[in-house]
């Protein structure tokens, strides 16, 4: 009876995390299955049957959004996949109005979004026997420059002068072994 219990409060906790969580989106992932589950059929009752083969897809799809795609959205206010604006954050005419009370950080979402840039092209070179330097060109024409330096047994990255990451050469031959 113990081992139920404990069961039971195991599966209570986490269906609820998501509800606790706040991370409420558009169900991309979701949403995109549907779409392939319309386009495989023309015929109203064989989407029915396809939507029924893909049902233990869509337990997926769901959990993806639940815990990771909605999420994201949800804390930078933009989804990550076509970088729309979350629903949370569009203008409607509401019943109570109270973000003109609140703090202005209250009001949106506190992390930037995401974004990923499509790269025109890259130079990698060798500054020295310790520094690499490798410039960017975005194709909308920003630059950006990232710059590794090994210092002892350790390697320090910058991207445009601001210290991002310090990891040493072990780590890097490490992962390097475990992808080759």
């Amino acid at each position: 009876m113990k081992k139920f219990k404990k069961s039971l409060l195991v599966v209570a906790v986490a269906l609820t995390a998501p509800v606790l969580s706040g991370c409420v989106g558009s169900n991309f992932t979701t949403k995109k299955l549907m779409e392939f589950n319309i386009k495989v059929v023309d015929n109203r009752y064989a989407r029915g049957g396809v939507n029924f083969l893909l049902a233990p897809v869509y337990g997926f799809t769901t959990l993806a959004d639940y815990f990771v795609v909605n999420s994201i959205e949800f804390w930078t206010g933009k989804n990550p996949f076509d970088g729309t604006p979350h629903i949370f954050d569009s203008k409607a005419e509401t019943y109570i109005d109270i973000n003109g009370d609140l703090d202005p950080s209250l009001t949106e979402a506190p992390i930037e979004p995401i974004s990923y840039k499509q790269v025109e092209e890259s130079q990698l070179r060798s500054i020295d026997e310790n520094t690499v330097e490798m410039e960017v060109t975005f194709v909308d024409g920003t630059r950006s420059t990232l710059v590794g330096v090994k210092q002892g047994s350790n390697i320090t990255f910058s991207v445009d002068g601001e210290v991002v990451s310090t990891t040493s050469i072990q780590a890097l031959e490490s992962a390097f072994v475990q992808q080759s």
